[in-house]
């Protein structure tokens, strides 16, 4: 919901454009042409359902074509318009320039909510969707490549790959036309988890830095940390069970549509996930924990990193004066509106923004467009020699030993990790590892060295807006 006299989700977008192109020597033609979005395309369409015709409106928009083709998810909500999906290419267009990801920002959505048709209904609807798009080229190995967003995942992604084939017969890349697929559908292995890994990735690399978390009055790593989640969908769930089962964190509140639960010694991640899927996706009635129905309030109660995985928004001029968090992740899209942005930022509150934190999933989704073109996945031709080679210095090792009586072995846990070759989720995360750490290190260079940049948010779009810049010019603009 949009506070009165606070800009829209797109004006927000287009704001904090203007704050960073501000600091850049950039003419006004060439910013002109990076912030406006090239085309969006309405589909209306019917679908006979339940006896009836229903109609559907759906939405594909291009933010930016300086590098094809262009990339962005598919959400279906209610909520789901024209200025917002807008507003989340043109987010695409920087999060792939600042990953380095070699993609233009694109973005869909189709006004529905998934939870009131049946799995057969949700098939006919997206395939009539995805005939619409792709007939039109908005749908596209080549040119248009959409992925999974709120709403969506790898089954919908499955649908619209078959319906591409079907329409396609020829193209031996056909599976290229879209990611976020299961893996025995042509998916890569760790997709599912991408941008939940991004995030706590994110995080380690920001903590690497002791410099920048001081700047959020913090200080030592990710262990012990408190930590509330808004939303425990794909994103929201596998970012907070990775950064309490393998970095120590304690959660204390997940915050759902139905309330939030709290518990000072920590929530167990995997055992609310395993309620919710049995209830109908709801927290209340959870026995190991307290529950209250005021979500949006505990927002603002005390913790040292608050995780807003859901909707955008969620953080306004409403509440940013009681937000308590000293360090804010955005696993979302625009959680922290503009309006925001300025009051947590006067508080002294570390962000780290949408498009650097969330963009884990894009970079998983290259990989399998990657892999897709290829065809062939990762690690098939180089595990096994991997492990071979690895045997062989671990065996010269252990002759070594026993010729010279030193009297010292490899443990059995040891060899086992180093003689294992990587595979294709472990060259996945190792990927994604890389990926994050180099693009946060793009960001915090200008943060750090230009005393006119403030945060990381500005930082972002700069190193973003000038990638972009630097294509269009070698395009000739």
């Amino acid at each position: 919901m949009q506070i009165s006299g606070e800009p829209s989700f797109r004006e927000s977008v287009d704001l904090m454009f203007n704050r960073a192109v501000k600091l850049m020597d950039m003419s006004p033609g060439l910013e002109q042409k990076i912030r406006v979005c090239n085309s969006t395309y309405t589909v209306r369409f019917g679908v006979r359902l339940r006896g009836k015709i229903e109609t559907f409106t759906g939405y594909r928009s291009v933010h930016s074509e300086h590098m094809e083709p262009v990339k962005g998810g598919i959400r279906y909500a209610l909520s789901v318009n024209q200025n917002e999906v807008e507003a989340l290419a043109a987010l695409m267009t920087y999060k792939c320039a600042l990953v380095e990801t070699p993609f233009g920002g694109s973005k869909g959505g189709l006004c529905i909510d998934p939870r009131a048709w049946d799995e057969h209904e949700l098939e006919q609807i997206t395939r009539r969707f995805a005939y619409e798009l792709i007939k039109r080229d908005l749908i596209n190995p080549a040119q248009n490549v959409p992925a999974p967003d709120m709403g969506t995942g790898e089954r919908e992604m499955a649908w619209i790959a078959d319906q591409y084939a079907r329409m396609n017969t020829t193209d031996i890349n056909a599976k290229a036309c879209v990611t976020g697929k299961p893996p025995h559908a042509g998916g890569i292995q760790g997709r599912v988890e991408a941008t939940g890994r991004g995030v706590q990735y994110a995080l380690r690399e920001f903590f690497r830095y002791p410099e920048d978390v001081a700047k959020a009055r913090l200080s030592g790593g990710l262990e012990g940390k408190r930590v509330i989640v808004q939303g425990l969908g794909n994103v929201g769930y596998h970012a907070a069970k990775f950064l309490s089962e393998e970095d120590g964190c304690i959660i204390t509140s997940i915050i759902e549509r139905d309330g939030a639960l709290l518990s000072d010694t920590g929530l167990d991640v995997e055992d609310v996930r395993q309620w919710m899927n049995a209830n109908d996706g709801l927290l209340a009635g959870y026995p190991k924990a307290r529950h209250v129905e005021d979500g949006a309030a505990v927002l603002e109660e005390a913790c040292d990193l608050l995780i807003p995985a859901a909707m955008e928004g969620v953080i306004n001029l409403g509440n940013a004066a009681r937000i308590k968090a000293p360090l804010i992740i955005e696993a979302a899209n625009g959680p922290v509106t503009y309006g925001a942005d300025e009051v947590l930022r006067q508080k002294g509150v570390v962000i780290i923004p949408d498009m650097y934190a969330n963009a884990g999933g894009v970079t998983v989704s290259y990989f399998e467009w990657v892999k897709n073109l290829s065809h062939i996945r990762f690690g098939r031709m180089q595990r096994r020699a991997e492990e071979a080679r690895s045997r062989l210095l671990v065996e010269e090792l252990e002759r070594l030993s026993a010729d010279q009586h030193l009297g010292w072995s490899l443990t059995a846990d040891f060899k086992e990790r180093f003689l294992t070759g990587s595979d294709e989720l472990a060259l996945v995360r190792s990927g994604l590892d890389d990926t994050m750490r180099t693009a946060y290190q793009a960001m915090r260079k200008i943060w750090h060295e230009r005393d006119d940049v403030e945060d990381l948010r500005v930082a972002a779009y700069i190193v973003s807006i000038s990638r972009v810049a630097a294509t269009y010019r070698s395009k000739g603009l």
